[in-house]
């Protein structure tokens, strides 16, 4: 690594060494990082926490000499007495997979970089869940009479394949079985139970409900047109009569909880994953009023059943006064002190409560902060999860959260509540998006297990 004793000399150098001698310096630095990360996957002691991020600012050789360039260890107070703050890197992105350490360097500024792609892969928004090696695996693992689903959630924690998409939900939920051959007999006695369940619950004159249903039908009726009000889809009249239908079955058959407002968000991905398999193109452009009246119910009847599975995980979430959520909002609080104590001091300096802003994400499960084409992507990884979701869910938002470090850190509380209630996500790519699952992921495997960490 360079000193700063040798910055007058870089100066003095032509240019082509100029370029030589920064590239020799990235690499070194890139590889020690690489070194880092690969011994904290492989359990060799790391003290304190290890904290990635990325800075926005263009290389140039002028600044390359101020500025440190790799990533630096954050260590608490409680291994080295200290809380320092993260050195930040230019545009490195560290993405760490469940199966795979992959670490994808990315830089716009220097050509000669290009020679790092021989040591590590380089993600394009998305790639990852479409890449041909990736397809394979998912092919020959769903070629099987039965299939492996630990298999099965290693590979879909990274992304599925969008034409993958509905049929490896159905698998990773329980609602399709793993063995092939009763698949279709499964999915049919399925959804004419959710057929049944229509006309004895939802097709009858409200004289025949009770008050507290029908002021429940009443309530998911308004809600229905509040679901995803940015994409245009979600408008259409027969949508939200399915969303409705769907809500008010479910809410029906589950009166440990009953409705709660939220869980209309939670039954929309499952609705545009499901509907893939029937019409084209992007979202934006569907109308399900091409389909038949058949292929609409088996629609809803997957949803119905896959929205049931997900919440069997974290049914207290919803029922009254919603203990699970306030559980985990008390788990991100400790865990966000933990990784960042000047956010979490700061927060606590100005009076911001975690319930102010996480209670939405929890119970919502990040669906109104994130763009809707990232949806889904981040539900192959919920859903990878299984029964860990719940305690993963604090990890990624935690790593959500803190991805506005600095800027959070000089917020007052007004600015702080508006802030976190309209995050600026708008413009997010896939790559914003695995950047917080890759830290989630790390911290997960550097904290769950050591609860010791995370007491005060």
């Amino acid at each position: 690594m360079k000193s700063s004793g040798n910055n007058n000399s870089l100066d003095g150098e032509d240019p082509q060494q100029k370029q030589s001698t920064i590239s020799s310096t990235l690499d070194s630095r890139f590889s020690q990082t690489l070194r880092n990360v690969q011994g904290l996957l492989k359990g060799r002691s790391i003290p304190g926490k290890v904290l990635l991020t990325r800075r926005s600012d263009v290389l140039s050789p002028s600044n390359v000499s101020d500025k440190s360039l790799n990533y630096s260890r954050s260590f608490s107070d409680i291994d080295t007495g200290t809380s320092n703050r993260i050195a930040q890197s230019e545009e490195e992105d560290v993405q760490i997979i469940k199966n795979n350490t992959i670490l994808n360097k990315s830089k716009s500024s220097t050509s000669n970089t290009e020679d790092l792609t021989k040591e590590v892969e380089k993600p394009i928004m998305g790639a990852r869940a479409t890449d041909s090696a990736r397809v394979m695996k998912f092919t020959k693992l769903l070629s099987g009479t039965t299939i492996i689903l630990d298999k099965l959630r290693e590979l879909a924690w990274s992304g599925i394949p969008p034409y993958m998409r509905p049929n490896i939900w159905r698998l990773l939920l329980g609602y399709a079985p793993p063995n092939s051959d009763r698949k279709e007999g499964v999915l049919r006695r399925k959804r004419l139970e959710y057929l049944d369940s229509v006309a004895q619950f939802y097709d009858i004159p409200d004289t025949e409900r009770s008050d507290d249903e029908i002021n429940m039908l009443r309530q998911i009726a308004v809600d229905c047109p509040r679901t995803v009000p940015d994409v245009a889809f979600f408008q259409q009249a027969q949508v939200q009569k399915s969303l409705e239908r769907i809500l008010y079955t479910w809410a029906i058959r589950h009166p440990a909880s009953g409705y709660v407002q939220g869980i209309n968000d939670l039954a929309t991905p499952f609705l545009v994953v499901f509907l893939s398999e029937y019409l084209e193109g992007g979202v934006e452009k569907w109308s399900i009023s091409d389909l038949s009246p058949d292929k609409i119910t088996n629609i809803e009847a997957d949803c119905y059943w896959c929205l049931s599975k997900l919440l069997d995980g974290m049914q207290d979430h919803y029922t009254f006064a919603q203990p699970g959520i306030q559980r985990l909002v008390f788990k991100l609080k400790e865990l966000v002190r933990r990784i960042d104590e000047p956010v979490s001091r700061h927060m606590e300096e100005q009076g911001l409560e975690f319930l102010q802003f996480a209670f939405r994400w929890f119970n919502c499960l990040l669906i109104r902060e994130i763009p809707f084409h990232l949806v889904t992507r981040l539900w192959d990884t919920y859903l990878a999860e299984g029964d860990s979701l719940p305690d993963f869910l604090v990890y990624i938002f935690a790593s959500f959260l803190l991805t506005w470090s600095e800027q959070l850190q000089k917020l007052d509380f007004q600015e702080l509540v508006m802030f976190l209630q309209h995050v600026p996500t708008q413009n997010w790519t896939h790559q914003e998006l695995e950047m917080v699952l890759s830290r989630a992921y790390m911290w997960h495997s550097m904290f769950n297990n050591s609860p010791r960490h995370l007491v005060s």
